[in-house]
Parts: C-alpha cells; sequence; structure tokens
C-alpha cells in the first residue's frame, strides 16, 4: 500500500498542476481538484504509513481545501459557463444580435482585416461610465514566438464574433500602434 501512494501522490499532485494551471475551463480545473484530492488523500495515506505527521495534517487540510475547489468549479462555475455557452448558441440561431460571454474573450483569436490571425484577447477593459468595451488588450508573438507583445486597440475598431474578433485595420497598421509597458497599463485611460 504505502509504494502504491508514495508513486500516486506525486502523480496526481502533477497531474492536478497542469490541470488547474492550463485555464481550459471550469470542468477541466474542476477536474483538476477531483485529481488534486486523490493526490492528497494519497499523500495522507503515505504520511499515516510513514508516521509522518506533519504529512498527515498538510494533506488533511489541502484535502477538504481540495473538495471546495471540486464543488467550486465543477458546481457552481461549471453551471455559469455552461448558461453562458446555451445563450450564446441560442443567438446563433436567433434574429437578436449574437451573444457571447464576457469571459470568453480572454483568448479569443483575432484577426487583422484580411482574416490574417496576429494574436488574442488578453483583457478588456470597460468605461466606467457606460459599461461598454472601450479598449482591448492584444497579445501578439514576435521571433520564434517566445516575445510577446500586448497592444490596446480601441473596441471601435474591432468587429466581434462568436469565436474571434476581427480588427478593422491591417496587421501592419496594427504593428505600428506602439506596445504597453508590461503591467503598467495606466495610459491606455488617457487614450481617446
Amino acid at each position: 500500500m504505502t509504494e502504491y501512494a508514495e508513486w500516486a501522490a506525486p502523480i496526481a499532485t502533477m497531474i492536478a498542476a497542469i490541470m488547474t494551471a492550463s485555464n481550459l475551463g471550469a470542468r477541466m480545473t474542476g477536474f483538476g481538484f477531483v485529481v488534486f484530492t486523490v493526490g492528497s488523500i494519497a499523500w495522507t495515506a503515505f504520511g499515516m504509513a510513514t508516521n509522518q505527521t506533519s504529512l498527515i495534517a498538510a494533506n488533511g487540510f489541502l484535502t477538504v481545501v481540495n473538495l471546495i475547489g471540486v464543488w467550486r468549479w465543477l458546481g457552481r462555475q461549471s453551471t455559469y459557463e455552461e448558461g453562458g455557452r446555451s445563450a450564446r448558441v441560442a443567438s446563433h440561431h436567433s434574429s437578436a444580435p449574437s451573444l457571447f460571454t464576457a469571459n470568453g474573450l480572454p483568448g479569443m483569436a483575432i484577426e487583422d482585416c484580411y482574416g490574417k490571425r496576429i494574436g488574442k484577447v488578453v483583457e478588456a477593459l470597460l468605461e466606467c461610465r457606460t459599461g461598454k468595451v472601450r479598449h482591448v488588450v492584444i497579445a501578439s508573438t514576435a521571433g520564434i514566438g517566445l516575445e510577446e507583445h500586448l497592444r490596446a486597440i480601441p473596441a471601435s475598431t474591432i468587429s466581434f464574433g462568436a469565436d474571434r474578433a476581427r480588427l478593422r485595420i491591417s496587421a501592419t497598421e496594427f504593428a505600428k500602434i506602439a506596445p504597453l509597458d508590461g503591467g503598467d497599463w495606466s495610459e491606455i485611460g488617457y487614450r481617446r
């Protein structure tokens, strides 16, 4: 039993870490917490078999935290995402404007006016007074894909679709926009 727990615990923990870190949606994150729970139970069993009180205490606590993660991500958040997904799908079949969820913006592919993919949306900035999306921050890669540039684009220059967004400018014009300075986006608030 000890040898199974000794191998199952780290393997489950590593797999769960990959599942949750990939940020592939509520269901995947929820199942990541299920695997984390298996790992923390295996660590607790290993701690009991080897008389390691601190390992038992830490992983007993982590089992409770992981079960809360399962409830949160497979229960509540998954329900929210499913509701948004059903609204998006229904809007494709109606005469009303197409809908997509706001949390669907980050990661959404973005193309230039000719359909050439230039990057992905990483954030949307809403105007406090109106609640409308004012700017969209787009990440594009350079070189061999290791260098990332962030640019803030006025939302008025973007056409949003359910699965992707399209700029009303070319990739060349996009590249001429000055990249943002890392984590300081304060200048966006002053752009008009």
